[in-house]
């Protein structure tokens, strides 16, 4: 053996290692800042441009993942850079894994659980039966157009600088009008006061006493007016005041509501400003300084129904916002003989008419599709159906046809020789 071969060897490997440290340690750069050599990492599959979570990046370098945060060091003194398919940026198109660019999938860290506020649910509620809703009457003493006009309830004080006698009522309790609509006084009896301003109802006593009086000299004071609002303020809160000044009530199938004084208000599709118009302007018919105030109290309850291959089927409650695949995985998730590229959703529409389309999941439960198309909201009173696979079907009519039908009735004996 010729060991000066083998020692010559030997020096190659040697230098062939210390060579690979070299290349793997750490340089120096010329203003003496360290350089961390980078490595390649390996895609996945499903993720061609790069894995979810790229390796940390140092504190003070760059990066264009435009996380809130980036550039400056978090608790654990790295930045967290994440990859994210954003149907933002899809112009409309269904999103494949090779659409992933750097976003801020975790920025709100450990308060991800509360998460943004996101935009309303809805622009504006529209009023449909079942909703609850709490009527608040306000009594503002205040008559935007024209003069106040007397109505029964109302009291007034009638003065007569010719005759004392003529005086009719006090300050402290005047001369009510009648549910007729009238007054009674000195001399004249029965007299209109009921739609009359206080200044018209000056003028006619002052021409009717004229016949009587050369000078009669009328005075009338206004003692207690708008006596109407108050009654349907105390109808609704009672006299004492300790009650609340609101009436709860219910939208019922028929879309309406009743209140004192006007009686049924449709309010079916009607946001709450609208019904607070609707329900001011009936009043202002026949009441003056008196508001309302709707307010909603409780959505009447919405429900989607999911059946078919699901482990629970069952009608499930909406609480919020709620796409397809979250209804089939409150209704226990679909199960192994579930078609997925099939569900169909059965809706009503404003009119009642049946609308229906039919969704491929099969992608996104796969894990295949990242922004699936076909994953929709569901609306109140949507019917959700997972089928059965082509293949589950077979084995349940092979299984009624042979295991539970002809087999059953006439079995087949068949012998092997």
């Amino acid at each position: 053996m010729d060991f000066r071969l083998d020692a010559r060897t030997k020096a190659a490997e040697m230098a062939l290692v210390v060579a690979l440290l070299v290349v793997g340690a750490t340089s120096r750069t010329a203003a003496g800042q360290e350089r961390v050599p980078s490595f390649p990492s390996v895609a996945s599959p499903l993720t061609p441009r790069g894995p979810l979570v790229s390796p940390a990046v140092p504190v003070g370098s760059t990066c264009d993942c435009h996380h809130p945060s980036c550039g400056s060091p978090g608790q654990s003194g790295c930045v967290k850079c994440m990859r994210a398919v954003d149907c933002a940026d899809l112009c409309g198109r269904e999103g494949r894994w090779s659409d992933m660019r750097p976003a801020a999938f975790d920025a709100y860290g450990p308060g991800g659980y509360a998460g943004p506020s996101r935009f309303a649910h809805l622009g504006e509620y529209r009023l449909r039966p079942g909703d609850q809703l709490q009527i608040i009457y306000l009594i503002t003493r205040r008559q935007d157009v024209g003069e106040y006009r007397l109505m029964p309830g109302d009291e007034v004080l009638i003065e007569s600088i010719a005759d004392q006698d003529l005086t009719r009522g006090t300050l402290e309790r005047g001369l009510a009008v009648q549910p007729d609509g009238t007054i009674t006084v000195r001399l004249l009896g029965q007299i209109p006061a009921a739609g009359l301003t206080i200044a018209q109802l000056r003028q006619l006593l002052e021409a009717r006493y004229k016949k009587l009086y050369d000078d009669p000299s009328i005075d009338v004071t206004p003692v207690k007016t708008n006596t109407l609002a108050e009654d349907i303020r105390n109808a609704v809160g009672g006299a004492s005041g300790l009650q609340p000044q609101a009436l709860t009530v219910t939208v019922m199938p028929d879309g309406e509501i009743r209140l004192p004084g006007i009686g049924g208000v449709c309010v079916q599709g009607f946001s709450l400003a609208e019904l607070k118009k609707e329900i001011n302007l009936r009043y202002r018919e026949w009441v003056v300084g008196l508001e309302t105030e709707p307010v909603l109290i409780r959505q009447a309850d919405h429900f989607v129904h999911v059946l078919g291959q699901v482990r629970s089927p069952n009608r499930i409650q909406l609480d919020g916002p709620t796409t397809v695949l979250g209804a089939i995985a409150r209704a226990g998730g679909h199960l192994p003989g579930g078609n997925m590229r099939q569900v169909v959703i059965f809706r009503r529409a404003e009119d009642w008419r049946l609308v229906s389309t039919m969704l491929d999941l099969q992608g996104a439960v796969l894990g295949k599709r990242p922004t699936p198309a076909d994953e929709i909201w569901l609306r109140d009173g949507d019917v959700v159906i997972v089928p059965d696979k082509p293949i589950e079907r077979f084995d349940n009519w092979a299984e009624q046809v042979f295991s539970s039908g002809i087999y059953r009735l006439s079995p087949i004996n068949i012998e092997v020789r």
